[in-house]
């Protein structure tokens, strides 16, 4: 079974599989923080604009890293109702949790951008990246923050993810690219040999690093 290095590696063999989109009006948006890396090779094969699309996930509360949702910028909120059946979450607490993931969510997109402001995604083709799905929440909200946005395209790439999660997401993202569909896909780090959590110091070099016409869309 194929794994990845690390999330470079990710993204350049997930840039090969994108190039037919290189002239397509496209902007590149990195799901925070893992999907920067990958992201950042994917937009430097494109010569396409960077930016990152925040999103953040909503936990049951009794078991936070079961996902029962995300929400993300603009007011979307996404609620996984499979979730909240079995864990027996009612809507009280959906709220609640959402409340403390968009506060969380505030404040991760104010130390991501700083005064910078987003990519203007209006009329353009926006390929969001992250570095693998497991439920799909975080992705399918950063589908409806793209489109709120005014992308008139969106594609979700990523290099892994579960079967299942791939025909979901196809319905919310007008393409899917998934380079690795495992039937037994159990978690994203299986598939990577160096899967550290990247550091916020290491997503803003990223970012500051794009020529300021890939940041914008203008010619550099």
């Amino acid at each position: 079974m194929m794994a990845f290095r690390d999330g470079a590696d990710a993204g350049r063999r997930l840039a090969g599989a994108l190039t037919q989109l290189r002239d397509d009006n496209v902007v590149v948006l990195g799901l925070p923080r893992g999907g920067v890396p990958v992201a950042a090779e994917v937009a430097r094969e494109l010569r396409a604009p960077l930016d990152v699309i925040v999103v953040r996930k909503v936990g049951v509360p009794w078991q936070p890293e079961l996902a029962m949702g995300a929400v993300g910028e603009g007011g979307i909120g996404v609620v996984d109702a499979g979730v909240t059946r079995l864990t027996g979450v009612d809507p009280q607490q959906v709220r609640a949790a959402q409340a403390g993931a968009r506060a969380e969510l505030r404040d991760r997109a104010r130390a991501l951008r700083g005064h910078r402001p987003p990519v203007d995604l209006t009329g353009r083709t926006a390929v969001i990246v992250d570095d693998g799905v497991a439920t799909g929440s975080t992705a399918r909200a950063a589908c409806w923050v793209a489109r709120l946005q005014g992308a008139v395209r969106v594609v979700l790439a990523v290099p892994v993810a579960p079967p299942d999660a791939v025909r979901a997401l196809s319905e919310v993202a007008d393409e899917v690219v998934c380079l690795l569909e495992p039937a037994d896909f159990g978690a994203v780090g299986r598939f990577y040999d160096d899967f550290r959590p990247v550091p916020d110091a290491e997503v803003l070099d990223l970012l500051d690093h794009a020529s300021p016409g890939r940041r914008s869309g203008r010619p550099g």
